[in-house]
């Protein structure tokens, strides 16, 4: 009888699923132009798991509207801050906020050309002064920093004419790469993402800043366990690897 019944369900389309088997889900990750890392992260991931991911990406501001304007997620990969924000709002999630990676800053310059020294803070400043254009994020914590060290090493009435504002983090190393900007000043995973760009050097200790990466689980999350999952899955060696190819420096493991 069983049987009978079991060839039945297959014959108009109905999967079996043996007990103790779990389908993938689907994931749904909105995330900042974090790419590179997530894109083989993620691959990994699904390989490792039998999820799927849909992604995503946006410039913070873009995404952040988005959001506001209801559009569903199950995981959120942005700034701390605006996870908090979204927390507070009761779109992510209480307590589900995980912190992945970091990433200083550096200066771009175009593939082939000669690099600056910007090893100390002396010679960072010699570097700004002689530029004839520097492109950096406006809206973003980097170009935030950038402005205050303006302040804070005395140059910014020189320098401040030759900033060309740009509205993400991931639009800096274009104009760099083109010729358009003589150099850029940004997370360093933007730099090495750009093939037609080069990392001069990274921001002198002193001053350096960090962009950090947070993420999150949505409220509307269809699978709130898959969605731990990949969050989970950036503590694991493989990801780290990935994280740290890209430039930046993973959180400690979980």
């Amino acid at each position: 009888m069983l049987t009978r019944l079991l060839a039945a369900l297959s014959a108009v389309g109905v999967a079996i699923v043996a007990p103790g088997v779990v389908l993938g889900a689907e994931i749904k990750v909105l995330s900042i132009p974090f790419k590179g890392p997530l894109d083989q992260i993620g691959h990994q991931f699904e390989q490792a798991t039998g999820h799927k991911l849909a992604v995503k990406y946006a410039p913070a501001a873009p995404l952040r509207k988005q959001i506001d304007a209801g559009e569903h997620f199950d995981v959120v990969l942005i700034f701390p801050s605006v996870v908090d924000e979204l927390t507070k709002q009761g779109k992510v999630v209480a307590d589900t906020r995980v912190d992945i990676a970091r990433a200083g800053l550096g200066l771009a310059v175009k593939k082939g050309a000669v690099k600056p020294d910007i090893q100390s803070t002396d010679a960072f400043k010699r570097a700004l002064l002689a530029s004839k254009s520097i492109s950096y994020a406006a809206q973003g914590p980097s170009g935030a920093h950038l402005l205050r060290l303006l302040e804070r090493l005395g140059i910014a009435q020189d320098v401040t004419p030759k900033l060309k504002p740009m509205d993400a983090g991931s639009l800096v190393v274009g104009p760099v790469a083109s010729g358009e900007v003589e150099i850029g000043i940004v997370s360093i995973p933007f730099i090495l993402a750009e093939p037609g760009a080069e990392l001069a050097g990274p921001l002198p200790h002193e001053l350096q800043n960090y962009v950090h990466y947070s993420s999150g689980i949505g409220s509307t999350a269809q699978d709130r366990n898959a969605a731990k999952a990949l969050i989970d899955y950036f503590s694991q060696a493989g990801a780290i690897e990935v994280l740290r190819a890209h430039g930046m420096e993973a959180v400690a493991a979980r």
